[in-house]
């Protein structure tokens, strides 16, 4: 199987990219973003930007942009079962309020 050849400059552009990606991170969480109703936007920042960054790790470092598209059905499997684990977690995580706490003694 042949493999193509990846020029060094687009790998030191992607390195490049994801040190700034990582200088974002840290600028970010440095300001609050989300005053009054979204609360949790740093969190929505902090990541989006690390789904970036693993894109970038796994389409270039990784070789998958090159691999052959049974690889790719395996990754969307995969992204498809951390999805569906994500959403239970939030399922559980979002109704635990509504059960009653219950005490010792009463």
């Amino acid at each position: 199987m042949t493999h193509p050849i990846v020029p060094v400059r687009l790998y030191v552009l992607i390195f490049g990219a994801l040190v700034a990606l990582t200088v974002l991170t840290v600028l970010a969480s440095l300001y609050d973003l989300g005053g009054g109703r979204l609360h949790y936007a740093n969190a929505i920042v902090a990541v989006t930007i690390a789904v970036t960054k693993a894109a970038l790790v796994v389409l270039y470092f990784m070789h998958l942009r090159y691999s052959p598209r049974l690889t790719w059905v395996f990754l969307g499997a995969g992204a498809f079962w951390m999805v569906i684990l994500l959403v239970l977690v939030m399922a559980d995580f979002l109704t635990r309020s509504w059960l009653p706490i219950a005490t010792w003694g009463g």
